[in-house]
């Protein structure tokens, strides 16, 4: 019996309680499962695991993650991208079919200070993993800065000038760690995660005091092989300045979530 599992109120009442206590009781949860965050193997009678409800306009689908990556809750989606995500796949005792939901490509995110018209701004440095293609498509293309432009991200031709904001995104942070940045969720007013770590990210203390002292976060995006890994932020710093002079950053400015 699955006695490490976690099932969020609001999860809860999404599915009902007699699906909930189900749940619990081991009679319609897997064994072993796939991280939703992670993706890696979770075994859920060896490790606290959260159940989390993707939700879409028609379809829902529950699916199970690590509790060390992400708490049990609903995540509210678009219909095409639940759609265009689901796969069943074979796991737990019987065979029975568990959702696997590879919502978000994987993103590198990457924190650090940069000085932007004689002022030091916090900054979080995203890049993918890998290419980034349109769902449903496949080929060489690398997408990535077209979609968040359609987000409504800005070319950032220069680090000359602070981002302009960006309506309804945020980045969360709490008890002084990295967690998400959040985007507004489809027809519906709560945001819900763009990116999400793994585990929560520690920012130093020199970044938080500037996120204190300017009350938003530039959000700096270019695609994936374009900045990489830098060890020093003046390092950091040449890379966004080459990614903007190449036309390969986009950015935005997000007020901060939590504290």
């Amino acid at each position: 019996m699955p006695r490490m599992l976690d099932v969020s109120d609001e999860v809860r009442a999404e599915i009902g309680d007699e699906e909930a206590d189900r749940l619990l009781g081991g009679d319609s949860a897997p064994g072993v499962y796939d991280c939703t965050s992670c993706r890696t193997p979770g075994d859920i009678d060896r490790e606290r695991t959260s159940t989390v409800l993707f939700v879409g306009e028609e379809t829902a689908v529950l699916a199970f993650a690590h509790a060390a990556c992400i708490p049990s809750q609903v995540v509210p989606v678009s219909e095409e991208q639940l759609q265009g995500a689901v796969k069943s796949i074979t796991a737990g005792e019987g065979g029975q079919p568990a959702p696997e939901v590879p919502l978000q490509a994987e993103l590198g995110v990457t924190s650090g200070l940069v000085l932007v018209d004689g002022d030091v701004h916090p900054a979080l440095v995203v890049e993918p993993l890998g290419p980034i293609a349109r769902p449903g498509t496949t080929g060489p293309v690398d997408v990535f800065l077209d979609l968040l432009r359609e987000q409504g991200f800005k070319d950032v031709p220069a680090m000359d000038r602070v981002p302009d904001p960006i309506g309804g995104w945020s980045v969360l942070l709490a008890m002084g760690q990295l967690h998400a940045i959040l985007q507004p969720g489809p027809g519906t007013s709560a945001a819900v995660a763009w990116w999400q770590a793994h585990q929560p990210m520690e920012v130093a203390p020199e970044w938080r005091a500037a996120v204190n002292k300017q009350r938003r976060v530039l959000v700096l995006c270019s695609p994936s092989g374009t900045i990489g890994a830098q060890p020093r932020e003046d390092l950091l710093r040449e890379a966004l300045d080459r990614a903007a002079a190449g036309g390969r950053l986009v950015g935005a400015s997000m007020p901060l979530a939590g504290t």
